[in-house]
């Protein structure tokens, strides 16, 4: 019997009509396994993943694959979004087995849950091979199995470890993970290394703030040359804004076509960091579209965004993106279809499958003339058009905590960089504005829905889907995540109860989830016990929990004062420090925290009585430095700890500017407050 019906993971779902008698996770399923003496078949995935379709239509799918399956083992569906920890306990152990990892992975286990043989995408011939050798291993060989699983346990218990040596994250180490980024780059193509390539959103971060701290003019051009490559590659949505989750070679043309919520949340706030600090055309319209891609395809009204989209449609990698010349001629005529063509570089060769191309643009679009400008807005609109006839890419509609975080963070800070270039003289002021207004009501419905259904019992839940919290609990990187975002919000509306919030999940996480020595582990002490507690210090396509709680407590501790967070902050970082000096490219987000811890971070209070368009504010957003807090108001707001006994100064609005709990005099000029942040 399937058990997958009732599921609220889309991925869950999408297996619920398999011949294979899969259990959603939990105990029960390992009770049978025992019971019937068979060992466990676990298969991780998530519904975006293009190889796990592939497997799940050769297989899964397959009557002959089911019978096996269901004879000899008892078979565990995971949605790897849905439970991390499961995810990342079984991929340290596949990698450990491999050497490498990834999705779908298949691991068979013990009826305890200690893996003894691990993998990943396996063609069906292969499958079905494994499937009975196993099966005759588990029957035959049982003594050399067993000791397999323990060798595995061992070793995934080592990778997982807390502890080990500690030290500050200081400026030199900080210096010398920038070093080693600019030794990986790749001066041609932008980015780091080579393919598959992925948008390195964490270390581009980190290296916008090393420039404001340092002015190393090698940071900057690292950062805006990879911005540029990635905006006018493949791999960005040339039609309707977002981002793809990776390039499949190694100069951003032809991408692996899923999009996912966390990528583009990450891109979001990197883009719009890059327009803050140069006032770069490119990066406005890149953080305004994305924005505007998460607002328009991932934003579920009434509840927060959507995981992802899927990379196929119909089973077709592309199908809804990839274009010929003579589409683009069929769909805007053939004046302006060639010239399509030559400026997107769609070719009668192609340069994806069956003559088809990915659109990119060959040259500059920002800085054109108006009349080109306007002819590729044009194109741009009539293409959307037509491309929405076609059949599209199915969405996973569950709402996960962590990359909601991410994706309110994100869009916070974009709206605080609007206004402050915003403009009624621009060309596309209007569009601008109309952007501002959707993702503000998207982040606001984001935020509140994680107040309210996400955070059950003072206690936070990954994951919901349609208004109804699923049972998987939040894991650290939730925590983390979360709470920075609920910082945010406090920045951006000035309400005390973000604040509240905020607090009260950092206090569950340095209850539940502290590890000796000052890290963290990435699940809570009362959590489900899996073979391994993961607690993986690295940063990867997401914050690791650790950087994510790190980032939460300092921005925490900026807003209230209160200085356990900090310290408590500072010893979580020297946890990590000794890795940054080794591998910068895996810890970018905690890369970044240092630089707003060295620079304090700075406290901005601005007491006045127009929190949006007071020059004051716009002089703090403009001129904060790494990792500042901006807060603005009336004084003495409840719950408003940064206008607390702040007035204003006679009657006239005022800017209050700390670092590190010690003020600076009051000032009421615009350069009198640059010229504190400098």
């Amino acid at each position: 019997m399937n058990r997958l019906a009732d599921a609220t993971s889309p991925y869950l779902l999408q297996h619920a009509d398999n011949p294979v008698d899969w259990w959603p996770w939990c105990a029960e399923a390992f009770a049978e396994a025992k019971r019937r003496d068979v060992p466990v078949l676990i298969s991780v995935g998530y519904a975006a993943c293009h190889w796990c379709h592939v497997m799940a239509h050769e297989s899964f799918e397959n009557e002959q694959v089911g019978a096996l399956v269901n004879d000899d083992f008892v078979a565990i569906k995971v949605d790897r979004e849905e439970r991390p920890d499961v995810d990342a306990v079984y991929m340290t152990a596949t990698q450990a087995m491999t050497g490498q990892g990834g999705w779908p992975m298949t691991v068979f286990a013990t009826g305890d849950g200690t893996p003894f043989f691990c993998g990943t995408y396996f063609p069906k011939a292969n499958f079905v091979r494994l499937l009975e050798s196993v099966a005759t291993a588990w029957r035959d060989q049982r003594e050399a199995v067993l000791r397999q699983g323990a060798a595995v346990v061992e070793a995934i218990g080592g990778a997982q470890a807390v502890g080990g040596p500690t030290a500050p994250l200081t400026a030199e180490l900080l210096d010398s993970a920038a070093d080693q980024l600019s030794r990986e780059y790749d001066a041609t193509n932008g980015g780091f290394g080579g393919a598959p390539k992925f948008p390195p959103h964490m270390n581009l971060l980190f290296l916008l703030r090393h420039h404001q701290r340092t002015g190393s003019p090698r940071s900057l051009e690292i950062a805006r040359h990879t911005a540029e490559a990635m905006a006018r590659g493949g791999i960005h949505d040339q039609l309707a804004g977002g981002f793809a989750r990776y390039s499949v070679d190694a100069h951003w043309t032809v991408p692996h076509f899923e999009k996912m919520l966390y990528d583009n949340a990450l891109l979001l706030r990197f883009y719009a960091e890059l327009w803050r600090l140069t006032g770069d055309r490119m990066a406005r319209r890149v953080a305004r579209d994305t924005a505007r891609f998460l607002a328009d395809e991932l934003h579920r009204p009434g509840e927060g965004f959507a995981s992802a989209l899927d990379a196929d449609t119909e089973g077709v990698e592309g199908l809804t993106y990839a274009w010929t010349p003579a589409q683009l001629v069929a769909a805007l005529g053939e004046e302006d279809g060639r010239w399509a063509a030559d400026l997107f570089e769609v070719t009668e060769k192609g340069t994806f499958e069956h003559g088809t191309s990915v659109l990119r643009l060959a040259r500059d679009v920002d800085d054109a003339d108006p009349e080109i400008r306007a002819r590729w807005r044009d194109v741009v609109g009539r293409l959307l058009v037509a491309r929405d006839t076609r059949p599209q890419p199915a969405r996973d509609d569950k709402v996960v905590a962590a990359w909601n975080g991410l994706a309110i963070t994100a869009i916070a800070e974009f709206l605080r960089v609007a206004a402050l270039y915003a403009s009624p003289d621009d060309e596309d002021a209007n569009l601008m504005e109309g952007v501002t207004i959707v993702v503000d009501g998207a982040m606001r419905d984001a935020a509140e829905h994680l107040a309210a259904v996400h955070i059950v019992d003072g206690r936070l839940r990954r994951a919901s889907r349609d208004k109804v919290v699923g049972e998987p609990a939040g894991v650290l990187e939730d925590y983390g995540c979360v709470a920075e975002a609920f910082c945010a919000m406090h920045q951006l509306t000035g309400e005390g109860r973000w604040l509240e919030l905020a607090g009260g999940l950092l206090d569950v996480a340095l209850a539940r989830f502290a590890a000796p020595g000052g890290g963290f582990y990435d699940t809570a002490d009362d959590a489900e016990q899996l073979v391994a507690r993961p607690a993986d210090p690295t940063d990867n396509a997401t914050p690791s929990g650790r950087s994510a709680i790190v980032a939460a407590l300092v921005a925490y501790a900026a807003l209230t004062g209160e200085s356990r967070y900090r310290e408590a902050a500072e010893a979580a970082l020297a946890t990590v420090a000794p890795i940054v000096g080794r591998h910068a490219r895996f810890t970018g987000y905690a890369a970044t925290v240092g630089e707003a811890l060295l620079s304090g971070p700075y406290e901005i209070a601005v007491a006045t009585d127009d929190a949006v368009g007071d020059p004051l504010v716009a002089a703090a957003v403009r001129h904060a430095p790494p990792g500042a807090v901006v807060v603005a108001g009336r004084p003495d707001q409840p719950g408003v700890p940064l206008l607390a006994d702040r007035p204003l100064v006679d009657g006239r609005p005022t800017a209050y500017v700390c670092r590190g709990f010690v003020c600076q005099r009051p000032v009421t000029s615009v350069d009198d407050l640059v010229a504190q942040l400098g």
